[in-house]
This record gives structure tokens, sequence and C-alpha cells, in this order.
């Protein structure tokens, strides 16, 4: 019920020397501490030791809630989310989706690491898993978030920011899935949403690039992205660890020619190559 391709291939001892050599021969070249080569390092010398590679996730609290207890969750733990902190490294962009049928409870979920600069797939990992939690609009992070944390288990890559594809700031309680994930794997993590949850706007500008503020009250939520040129925008917040400038700009960078980023289009493919996978069809 899990797939991943990733890093360091294989996962016998030989393979994680032969990977251990390249590293350290590439932190030869470029020995800063930012670089891909040092953070792969991590992963490379847990496969030494005999340890399986993946992301270390701390538990933050139990997934079995009703969805009254969820909402009292959301409005608690919206107190802990950071959405003043500037994104200081963007190399690699991971991006998390989230395919399944309304009314049925298997879910499956995918994860996709992008490099910024050429826009390669770094690696990709996905789950499957039976949904916990009924589909309650505006409670979704509860029935979302389980699979794709199951799938960043898996992850051998350091991302220095998550894209989620839905909300993230930009949510009635101020919690949408990108703070939620964004606490549990402690990350930076932004939403880039396909519409509007909650808040109002003025139309921005028809060229890609154009913005306009998400508001809600007198509060600033979000930003409405023209990510290209004559296309509907897309919602942009910051979910953890983010401001909203630097998901905005996360978001511009890794559009290539679409209207979703990047690392979120490849997670979108992966998770339905699962579900074909597993005679579903298409969400």
């Amino acid at each position: 019920d899990g797939a991943t391709r990733g890093a360091i291939p294989g996962g016998e001892l030989p393979a994680a020397r032969a990977w251990l050599l390249l590293v350290v021969i590439g932190l030869g070249f470029s020995p800063d501490r930012d670089s891909y080569c040092y953070r792969c390092l991590p992963a490379v010398v847990k496969r030494l030791k005999g340890k399986k590679p993946g992301m270390e996730i701390a538990t933050l609290h139990s997934w079995e809630v009703t969805p009254a207890e969820g909402v009292a969750l959301q409005r608690q733990l919206a107190s802990r989310i950071d959405v003043r902190t500037p994104l200081t490294r963007c190399e690699l962009v991971a991006g998390a989706d989230v395919s399944y049928n309304r009314h049925s409870p298997v879910m499956w979920a995918g994860v996709v690491v992008v490099r910024v600069a050429d826009g390669a797939v770094v690696e990709e990992c996905g789950a499957m898993e039976e949904a916990r939690f009924p589909y309650v609009p505006g409670l979704l992070s509860f029935r979302e978030a389980p699979p794709l944390l199951k799938a960043f288990r898996q992850l051998q890559s350091e991302p220095d920011v998550i894209l989620v594809d839905g909300q993230g700031l930009a949510h009635p309680r101020r919690f949408g899935l990108a703070c939620h994930l964004g606490l549990w794997l402690n990350r930076p993590c932004a939403g880039c949403a396909k519409s509007v949850l909650c808040g109002q706007f003025r139309e921005p500008g028809k060229r890609a690039g154009s913005l306009s503020p998400l508001v809600d009250g007198d509060e600033v939520i979000g930003s409405v992205v023209r990510t290209r040129t004559g296309v509907r925008p897309v919602v942009v917040s910051a979910g953890h660890r983010i401001d909203l400038p630097s998901a905005v700009r996360v978001v511009l960078q890794t559009c290539r020619g679409y209207r979703l980023p990047e690392p979120i289009r490849q997670a979108h493919r992966h998770v339905n190559e699962l579900r074909r996978q597993q005679g579903a069809g298409r969400r």
C-alpha cells in the first residue's frame, strides 16, 4: 500500500556505500551545508547503520476525533502556526496531493520532490490508506493528512518547502491542510488551492504574476495569484514556517507554463498513477 522512488535506490548496504561515495565526492565540489549533497548525507548514513531512511515525524495528536473535536483542535493548533518567517532557501520543493472518491473510504496520497533549477523530479512517494474521518468541508485535513504523512515517512530527500494542493491560512479557522501538515512535519509549508474557501478579493490583472490580496474582515489571509496569462488564478496562503510573500514567490518560481506549480502537478500525476495501478478511476 505504499510506493517510493527516490534518492537512494535499492536498500542494500553496497548501494548505500556507493551513494555515500557519490555524496562525499559531491561535497568535495560543494562543501556548503545547504547543498543538495549535504542534505542527502543523513539518509545515506541511515542506510549504513541499517536504519530505514525517511522523514522522521513526531506525533502531534491522535487522529481518532469527532468532527466537533476536530473543530476544537483546529482552533487550538491555529495559535501555534508561524506565518511570519521568510523562506531563505528554495532548491528542492515537495508537492503533495491526495486523490479519492468522496463516497469511498480509500485514499491515495502522493508526494513528489522537484528541483527548482530545472524542474527535474528528484523523488516521488505514494501511499494508500482507508479514511478514518468523514468528508466534512473545512475539516478535510483530518481526512487527507494521515495518508500524506504516510507518504512523507518514506521520503529520503530534504525539501526546503512543501506545496500542498489546498488551503493554508485562507481557511475559516485559519487552519487549512498546509497549516496542519506543516505543524506535523515541522517544515515550511504553503497552500496553493484552485478555489477560494473564504475571504474576498478583486480580480488580479490578466498577465502572469499579477496578484490580489485575499481579505477576510480586516485580515489578509492569502493572495490570489495569476500564474499564467489569461488563465484562472490560484489561491496562495502561508501554512507554517513561511510568510505569504515567500509562499507566492515559491509558487511563481515553480510554475513552468501551467496554472499549477510543477511540484503539485507532478504529485497529482503520481497519485493518479497509483489509482490506476489499483484499478481505480481518475478523481
